[in-house]
């Protein structure tokens, strides 16, 4: 009996041991800058920390959205094509294992744009897009 209670203790203690990953988190961005960034601790030991963002090379290399948070590390590294409103955007996801690996950069309090405006924003400069 007493090899059990050790063996479950031991198997707790192992438990406990183990350090999540904590990253950086934002739910959406604008242009580089996070409307509202947080941080996040990844929920599994094969998660790892992620920078997402979607390019749109026809309008401006430099014009997109990001994201940041946990994801499964089968998803890391990845780049894909797609269309939204007829204009073509590229979606890469770039990972780390570290924490709080994936910089967040955020605008001052007077530059933060509201979810309404950045949405806004992005149709304004897909129907323009699709004028071009």
């Amino acid at each position: 009996m007493g090899r059990i209670l050790i063996g479950g203790i031991a198997a707790l203690a192992c438990f406990m041991l183990v350090e999540s990953l904590t990253c950086n988190q934002c739910s959406f961005g604008l242009l580089g800058l996070c409307v509202s960034p947080s941080t996040v601790e990844c929920p599994t030991n094969t998660s790892q920390c992620f920078t997402g963002k979607a390019t749109f090379a026809s309008i401006s290399s430099s014009f997109g959205f990001n994201t940041q948070g946990c994801i499964a590390e089968a998803k890391c590294n990845a780049t894909a094509n797609a269309t939204l409103l007829g204009v073509t955007y590229e979606a890469t996801v770039n990972c780390c294992s570290t924490d709080r690996c994936n910089p967040v950069q955020s605008g001052a309090p007077s530059t933060r744009m509201t979810l309404a405006s950045a949405i806004a924003a992005a149709v304004l400069t897909s129907a323009w897009g699709s004028l071009l």
